[in-house]
């Protein structure tokens, strides 16, 4: 009623204009982002999906009834927007099977750094169709002055660095996290263009 002083709230009239307090609908604070409900949506599949929680979502939108979620509203979600991953990372959509472990052995990475990237994630319940950050460069996309290599089988760090007239170090440096040690046959690597000697 303080925001609308002499309003009789059992007198409404049709075209009549009121103020509502809150925040302006479609319009979420900085550190969330819009989301307009679809059907079959919950609070809980919402916070598994984007890497939330219950208790983070029903902050974010004061007055949310979880158990009545409607079709077409607009709520905030606490995070980053899907697809919107932050500068040293990239995004990557759960597929079935995928674990936090074996997305970091994939993408030379580690459990830590993975989970760091996506406050709330729950490796013990990955979703298909879930979108998270993995931390580090994109498979495939070298940064310049290198190029990509695909590892074959027999294939060492050292044989690499003398096929393409480089060094173990500059291959260790062009793709931090690397294990010469445990070469994966059918993985991506960056090697450095040929150095002068």
């Amino acid at each position: 009623m303080a925001a609308n002083p002499g309003l009789d709230c059992n007198n409404l009239q049709i075209g009549q204009v009121i103020c509502i307090p809150g925040t302006q609908p479609g319009v979420c604070p900085p550190g969330t982002f819009s989301y307009t409900i679809r059907s079959g949506d919950t609070c809980w599949g919402l916070a598994q999906r984007f890497n939330t929680t219950v208790e983070a979502i029903i902050a974010a939108n004061p007055g949310i009834n979880c158990d009545n979620l409607q079709i077409g509203q607009v709520i905030c979600i606490p995070g980053t927007q899907p697809g919107v991953c932050p500068p040293g990372t990239f995004s990557y959509t759960i597929r079935a099977g995928d674990t936090c472990f074996a997305l970091a052995q994939r993408f030379n990475t580690t459990v830590q750094a993975i989970i760091a990237a996506n406050p709330g994630l729950d490796c013990n319940n990955l979703q298909i169709g879930q979108v998270i950050c993995i931390p580090g460069r994109q498979p495939g996309v070298c940064p310049p002055g290198t190029f990509s290599y695909t590892i074959r089988a027999g294939d060492t760090c050292f044989a690499l660095a003398q096929r393409f007239n480089t060094t173990v170090g500059a291959i260790i440096a062009a793709n931090p996290g690397l294990d010469c040690n445990s070469l994966q046959v059918g993985r991506i690597i960056c090697i450095p263009s040929a150095q002068l000697v």
